[in-house]
C-alpha cells in the first residue's frame, strides 16, 4: 500500500509551499518520537504538568445493580480537558526537540 495511503482514500492535499515543513515534521515524528527518551520527557511531562495518569474509581453499588463491576476512568479531573493537554505536550515537546523555538496556536 502507498505511503500516507489507506486503500483508495488518503494522500496529502496541502499547498506546495507547506510540503518541506510537513516533510521535515514527518521525518522528526519518526526519528525522535519512538525513542525512549522522549518518551520517558513526555510521559514525565503528562504525570507532574497535566495530572497523569488519571485515577479509576469503583462503583460497587452501581456494580451490584447492574450484574458488572463497573470503573471510572476520572478524565473530569483534569483541569484543561482530556485530549487538549495531551496533544499540546506531545507538540511542543516534539516541536522542542526539531530546534524550533516559537508555535503558532
Amino acid at each position: 500500500m502507498k505511503k500516507g495511503y489507506f486503500g483508495e482514500f488518503g494522500g496529502c492535499f496541502v499547498p506546495e509551499l507547506l510540503m518541506p515543513p510537513l516533510e521535515e515534521l514527518d521525518r522528526a515524528m519518526r526519528e525522535i518520537m519512538p525513542a525512549k527518551e522522549f518518551k520517558a520527557e513526555l510521559d514525565g511531562l503528562l504525570k507532574d504538568y497535566a495530572g497523569r495518569p488519571t485515577p479509576l474509581t469503583s462503583c460497587p453499588a452501581l456494580s451490584r445493580e447492574l450484574g458488572i463491576d463497573l470503573w471510572l476512568k476520572r478524565e473530569d479531573l483534569l483541569h484543561t480537558g482530556a485530549h487538549k493537554i495531551n496533544n499540546t505536550l506531545g507538540q511542543a515537546l516534539l516541536a522542542k526537540k526539531m530546534g524550533k523555538r516559537a508555535l503558532i496556536a
